[in-house]
C-alpha cells in the first residue's frame, strides 16, 4: 500500500464544481484528501462532483455558499469544522471574469469581479485562520493567473483582482510563516477548460502557437502543481507564485 501524497488531509477548495477547481478536487481525492467544497451556481455539477470524489473512498462535501459573501464563508468554514473536525489545506480557487475595456467596463463589472475573485480570498483565509493556528501547520493556496503578472488588456479588473491575490499571499506568508501555516500562490497561463471550449478555434491554436510547450495547459497541469504545494513534500515553500504556464512567462 504506497502512501499517497495527502492522505488523511482535510481540504477545503472553493468554486470547485467545474474547470480548475474541479481539477484540482479530483487530483486531491485520488491523492487521498478529505474534500470540502463551495460552489454557487452549479448545483446538480455539486452534487455530481460529490459522487465522483466519494469514488475514490475518502469523505466529500459540496456546500452551496457565495465565496465574495464574508459572513458566508465564515459559515461555511464552521460548518466544514464541524463535519471534519479541521481544516489543513484550503484552496481560493473561486472566480469569474467580467472582461471588457475600460472604456466599457461598468462599475457593477469591476465589482463583482474584485469581490469574487479578491474578497473572497480573504474571506476564506481569515476564516481557516483560527483551526490551523490551533493545530500550529495548514497550507493556503490561492490560484492567481499569468494575468496577474503581466496584464492583458480588455481583462483590467480581473488582472488587478489576480495581481491583488499575489500581494496578499505574501503578505499572509510573512504573517503566519512563524505558526507553520504556509502561503502560496499558483499563476496558470493559458488553461484549456470549458470556458476556453467556447471560443473560436483559431483564436485557441494562436494562443498554442505562442505557448513555449507548444499546447494549452490542463486542469490536471494546474491541479498537480496544487497538490504539490498542498502536500508535505513542499514543507519548506511559503510566500511564492508558482507559474504553470507551459513556459509562457518566463
Amino acid at each position: 500500500m504506497t502512501m499517497k501524497l495527502l492522505d488523511g488531509k482535510i481540504a477545503l477548495i472553493t468554486g470547485a464544481s467545474r474547470g480548475i477547481g474541479r481539477g484540482i478536487a479530483l487530483k486531491f481525492a485520488e491523492q487521498g484528501a478529505n474534500i470540502a467544497f463551495s460552489y454557487l451556481s452549479s448545483v446538480e455539477k455539486g452534487m455530481e462532483l460529490e459522487k465522483e470524489l466519494q469514488a475514490f473512498g475518502v469523505r466529500a462535501k459540496g456546500y452551496r455558499a457565495d465565496a465574495a459573501d464574508f459572513k458566508a464563508s465564515e459559515e461555511l468554514v464552521n460548518m466544514v469544522i464541524a463535519d471534519f473536525g479541521t481544516i489543513d489545506v484550503l484552496v481560493n480557487n473561486a472566480g469569474i471574469t467580467r472582461d471588457a475595456l475600460l472604456m466599457r467596463m461598468s462599475e457593477q463589472q469591476w465589482d463583482e469581479v474584485i469581490n469574487s475573485n479578491l474578497k473572497s480570498v480573504f474571506n476564506f483565509t481569515k476564516a481557516v485562520q483560527k483551526p490551523m493556528l490551533k493545530q500550529r501547520k495548514g497550507s493556503i493556496i490561492n490560484i492567481s493567473s499569468v494575468v496577474g503578472i503581466q496584464g492583458n488588456a480588455g481583462q483590467s479588473n480581473y488582472a488587478a483582482s489576480k495581481a491583488g491575490i499575489i500581494g496578499f499571499t505574501k503578505s499572509i506568508a510573512l504573517e503566519l510563516g512563524s505558526r507553520n501555516i504556509r502561503c502560496n500562490a499558483i499563476a496558470p497561463g493559458f488553461i484549456e477548460t470549458e470556458m476556453t471550449a467556447a471560443l473560436d478555434a483559431k483564436v485557441v491554436e494562436g494562443w498554442r502557437e505562442n505557448v513555449p510547450l507548444k499546447r494549452g495547459g490542463t486542469s490536471e497541469d494546474v491541479a498537480n502543481a496544487v497538490a504539490f504545494l498542498a502536500s508535505d513534500m513542499s514543507a519548506y515553500i511559503t510566500g511564492q507564485v508558482l507559474n504553470v504556464c507551459g513556459g509562457m512567462l518566463t
